[in-house]
């Protein structure tokens, strides 16, 4: 038991030390202009200078002082950053040099160290089929390290995926406007060319700023010419052996994998939620870059 602490400790310094300076020296200010905060907060009265907005005199300091004033503001920064997290069994595939567990671990401690050095507060919701866990939001990096240690060791009760139930939850729990990154998969589709989620997110999106990091393997995408191997669905446990030396049979999974790419990413743009598709074998700063960029 305290070698399995000691080496889950070390995972999360060793994630930590990755990640936190990614966020330092890449992510900090791209992550504040990307992100704007709530509006304008009242700062202070001063004398009014030539050229200043008349609508903003402050007539009853006027009046008194016998001197126009005007009232300044400047951009109230404080957000509140929610990942909403898929914790179900299908994370665990990976055949690039990491799984989708240790990338969007990497995601989620990215992102959290960077709204860390805005001084937001950052809060999870964890997610298969079912809400499995939910972090409020605090500020500091104790709980960002608690978050960390949480992704590496969590265990989730069930294995399927559920979207709607996250952004439910996520709507009902959190009613100030917040800025939200959905980490996940997305395999969470009809079979038929759509997805099950729409309705949620377009509440959800409509309250709240939410952002989709859409992780998968290449090994999703296309399947190399390998001979008969047999697929485990890690969400049912459903088993089928699978031809991959035939080319019809490759050409169908990949055809089947982009039918269910495209049913999300309309889905998520009609939802207007920006999103970008981060592989377990890409460089997810040059991603997460890029998305912060064109926000």
């Amino acid at each position: 038991m305290e070698d399995n602490s000691s080496d889950i400790l070390r995972q999360v310094r060793k994630i930590e030390i990755k990640t936190r300076g990614l966020s330092n020296e890449i992510f900090a200010g791209k992550y504040h202009t990307a992100f704007k905060g709530r509006g304008m907060a009242f700062s202070e009265v001063r004398e009014y200078r030539i050229g200043d907005d008349v609508r903003d005199i402050d007539w009853n300091v006027t009046a008194r002082s016998r001197t126009p004033h005007i009232k300044t503001y400047e951009e109230e920064r404080e957000l509140t950053l929610m990942l909403l997290i898929d914790v179900s069994g299908s994370r665990l595939f990976g055949t690039a040099d990491k799984t989708k567990k240790n990338l969007i671990t990497e995601l989620a401690a990215v992102l959290a160290f960077s709204a860390a050095s805005n001084n937001d507060k950052i809060g999870c919701i964890f997610f298969s089929d079912q809400v499995e866990k939910f972090i409020p939001p605090k500020k500091g990096r104790k709980h960002i390290l608690m978050i960390i240690r949480e992704l590496i060791e969590f265990v989730p009760q069930s294995n399927g995926t559920n979207i709607s139930e996250a952004l439910r939850y996520f709507t009902n729990i959190i009613k100030k406007h917040c800025t939200a990154f959905l980490i996940s998969d997305f395999m969470d589709t009809d079979g038929e060319g759509g997805v099950n989620f729409a309705d949620a997110l377009n509440i959800a999106s409509g309250k709240h700023d939410i952002i989709g990091l859409r992780v998968y393997d290449e090994r999703e995408r296309e399947i190399p010419d390998v001979g008969i191997i047999e697929f485990s669905d890690a969400e049912t446990g459903r088993k089928v052996w699978f031809d991959s030396s035939s080319r019809r049979a490759r050409r169908a999974y990949t055809e089947n994998w982009e039918k269910n790419y495209e049913a999300v990413d309309s889905t998520l743009r009609r939802a207007r939620v920006d999103n970008v598709p981060i592989s377990t074998a890409d460089d997810y700063v040059a991603q997460l870059i890029k998305l912060f960029s064109y926000r």
